[in-house]
């Protein structure tokens, strides 16, 4: 059974076994406030993605977690990378903004066709379908209702629709955005995101070799 994360310390090693994963790195990426900025200064965080690091087999050794000073520090990098730019942020946060193939609006629509499966509900005024934040708490929602289903039938269902949003979406521009990234001298972003770009795939190759 995994859980939620908790945002707020103490934290100490987190239980990877017993956290939501995505929920996780949707905590991490979240819009900055104190009690996420206090969290993650943590002195355990290090460690505890370190432990995850080598449990999802990322490539090379853990390069080290250097979260930052203040809050104000923080603020002003997420705003930097995430949201200002011109003409669009260094890093956006939307797969639009990544996937020139198709427009926009196919995406958004599409994303959205995903999560009504799921009976998920998006608000216009907090979020937009094809945002990271909106994408991982679609997929900790998955794994909430697979870890509730009553029949192995469900279980398969809900197990295949998390690697058709993982290999249509999630893995569609995470990629391009972890490139930008990397190229960025900010601290603890870079780090946070190979690891869930580990992760994603990870999960991909576990549910590929549970495919019926």
């Amino acid at each position: 059974m995994v859980t939620a994360l908790n945002p707020v310390p103490p934290l100490g090693i987190i239980d990877w076994d017993e956290t939501d994963l995505y929920r996780f790195f949707a905590f991490a990426f979240g819009t900055p406030d104190p009690d996420r900025h206090h969290w993650l200064s943590h002195p355990g965080v290090p460690k505890s993605l370190a432990v995850l690091w080598h449990r999802l087999e990322c490539e090379g050794e853990f390069p080290g977690f250097e979260w930052f000073p203040d809050y104000q520090a923080y603020e002003a990098a997420y705003i930097a990378l995430f949201d200002v730019g011109v003409p669009e942020p260094p890093v956006p946060l939307f797969e639009s903004a990544h996937d020139k193939s198709r427009p926009a609006q196919e995406l958004v629509l599409e994303a959205t066709y995903f999560y009504d499966v799921i009976e998920l509900r998006v608000n216009p005024a907090v979020s937009t379908p094809d945002h990271l934040l909106t994408q991982l708490e679609f997929l900790s929602a998955v794994t909430y209702a697979r870890e509730r289903a009553a029949t192995e039938t469900k279980i398969l269902d809900l197990n295949r629709l998390e690697r058709e949003f993982l290999e249509r979406h999630m893995l569609n521009w995470t990629g391009s955005a972890c490139k930008k990234l990397q190229a960025c001298p900010m601290p603890a972003f870079p780090v946070l995101f190979c690891v869930l770009i580990r992760l994603l795939r990870w999960r991909q190759e576990i549910l590929a070799r549970e495919r019926p």
